[in-house]
């Protein structure tokens, strides 16, 4: 069995989700959210909070808690919001605002 969460439209780069997503990925759910809690930055947080959904999702399903891992995490490019601030003589330059999906699936040890 396996228990999924998605965070959509975080609004974060996946570039700076990514690193964070590859710290926690094969780990134990305990071990994981104990390297999430320490580690510093917003990324952290928002990969901790769907990693705890995650497990809320397992607790539901009646899964055996103790005995998960974070089979697959990932953070995936969202939609980016475009806008644009003034530039000298006369020009704009953009400004692309980022976001990300952030997916988690915890699966039971065999």
């Amino acid at each position: 069995m396996e228990a999924k969460a998605v965070a959509k439209y975080v609004r974060m780069s996946p570039i700076k989700l990514k690193p964070v997503a590859d710290l926690v990925r094969g780990k134990d759910v305990a071990e994981a959210l104990t390297i999430l809690k320490f580690t510093p930055g917003k990324g952290a947080e928002i990969v901790e909070k769907v990693v705890q959904s995650a497990l809320a999702n397992a607790d539901v399903k009646e899964m055996d808690t103790d005995n998960l891992y974070v089979a697959e995490v990932y953070a995936n490019q969202g939609p980016t919001m475009k806008r644009w601030r003034a530039g000298s003589q006369g020009r704009a330059s953009i400004i692309l605002k980022r976001s990300s999906h952030v997916g988690v699936t915890l699966k039971e040890k065999n």
